[in-house]
């Protein structure tokens, strides 16, 4: 059993016991710093989601108002114009079969991955490897596209990526500890409705059976969505 520092069970002392609005989950979030460097925040959502059945996968992706609080890289494989357009939008790597042949070999200093819908056959093969990672360009969640130039300036801006795991929760990224209250209020506050707003028609009884606020090194706090 993993050993708690005093640091966590001081903490824990501090977590409040009740479900909270998101404004006082906030404030007790952030009640939390004190590392030395800026934790980032996750929201953490059980949904009430059958995951075998593939019209209850709730996949999908979403700019939030105030980013994420870090500069994302973003590899780009497409070529002629799009290559172009991909490099003048800000992608950090742009290419075909050279970022095919580095990835295949376990090179992976990227965040995103984009691809243009001709680059899919050479794309593919590397699902392999990407997929397990959530780094696997699909329609679906708008990583693979014609529209090359805005979808690299979005991720760019701080849009994330999400998706059910096979129990039906969904984890991502919403912004730093030290983002202003407000910011990060936004932040949440977005995710949710867009994770509302997905809600399967085949889905009975309750839909978002819990969720939770939490820091990099800090304690979960309930929330009332």
């Amino acid at each position: 059993m993993a050993k708690v520092s005093k640091r966590q069970k001081a903490l824990l002392k501090k977590r409040p016991a009740d479900v909270l609005p998101l404004e006082e989950a906030v404030a007790a979030l952030k009640q939390f710093s004190g590392t030395k460097f800026d934790q980032t925040v996750e929201i953490a959502m059980r949904l009430g989601v059958d995951a075998t059945q593939a019209d209850q996968l709730i996949r999908g992706s979403i700019v939030l108002p105030h980013g994420i609080g870090k500069e994302q890289r973003v590899l780009v494989f497409a070529k002629g114009a799009k290559a172009t357009e991909a490099e003048e939008a800000g992608a950090n790597y742009v290419g075909q079969e050279e970022l095919a042949k580095k990835i295949q070999e376990g090179w992976m200093d990227f965040d995103v991955c984009i691809a243009a819908p001709d680059m899919m056959k050479l794309v593919g093969p590397l699902g392999r490897v990407l997929g397990p990672r959530g780094l696997m360009p699909s329609p679906r969640a708008g990583t693979v596209t014609p529209d090359i130039a805005n979808t690299v300036k979005e991720y760019k801006a701080g849009k994330v990526e999400f998706r059910n795991d096979k129990s039906g929760n969904i984890h991502a990224v919403v912004g730093k500890l030290s983002f202003d209250p407000d910011k990060l209020r936004d932040n949440v506050q977005a995710f949710v409705e867009k994770i509302l707003s997905m809600k399967p028609n085949s889905v009975k009884g309750v839909y978002v059976r819990s969720a939770h606020l939490s820091a990099t090194m800090s304690p979960s706090v309930r929330l009332a969505v």
